[in-house]
């Protein structure tokens, strides 16, 4: 998918707002399309539907970049605010928002070459989406219904602490078309956006 995604990613620090929009809008359909046919089966039960906001959900889609990529998009998109993430996780980041609901989570690794979850995808795929993220009412009640009735298990054995102090838990799931997704189960506090 990186590949695929050069050009968008490249785009998103174009100094043209619509070929920003459209790059985004790409970049957007590209990691959330596989991501919904997941969740989607996951919404047959009325409990997860609800806790995942399926009458609306919230979801962005996370784009991990190099450094000077990060950079170059926050430049282009005047410069949002860096998220604030555990200082224990390799990563900085933050949200771009476009219309329609298109929402992207640009993340980067602090350490290159790094152990880190960001570096580590970087380094084996290159720039690209490298998780879908869903705004969750309860984590820890949605983790355990995942396990129960979906027999899918959380990438940590309890909810952790996220950006700008949300609560998450990974899921590596698989596509029907067989490709593997990180989705990100992500809670906030009231007043907070997303992780």
């Amino acid at each position: 998918m990186s590949s695929f995604l050069s050009s968008p990613i490249a785009d998103l620090s174009s100094a043209n707002a619509p070929k920003r929009l459209a790059a985004a809008a790409e970049i957007y359909r590209a990691g959330r399309t596989p991501a919904d046919q997941v969740v989607h089966a996951w919404w047959r039960n009325d409990e997860i539907y609800s806790l995942l906001l399926g009458s609306n959900p919230s979801v962005s889609v996370g784009l991990a970049v190099r450094r000077e990529t990060f950079e170059k998009i926050r430049d282009a998109n005047a410069s949002p605010r860096l998220a604030q993430v555990p200082p224990d996780q390799d990563a900085e980041e933050f949200e771009l928002h476009f219309p329609n609901g298109i929402s992207l989570d640009v993340l980067t690794t602090k350490d290159p070459g790094g152990p880190g979850a960001i570096a580590k995808y970087l380094a084996k795929f290159g720039e690209g989406v490298q998780q879908v993220e869903y705004r969750c009412k309860n984590v820890d009640r949605a983790t355990a219904i995942l396990a129960a009735e979906f027999g899918v298990q959380p990438a940590y054995p309890a909810t952790r602490p996220g950006a700008d102090g949300t609560r998450v838990n990974f899921f590596l799931v698989t596509s029907p078309d067989e490709r593997k997704i990180l989705i990100e189960l992500y809670e906030t506090t009231t007043g907070q956006s997303s992780p």
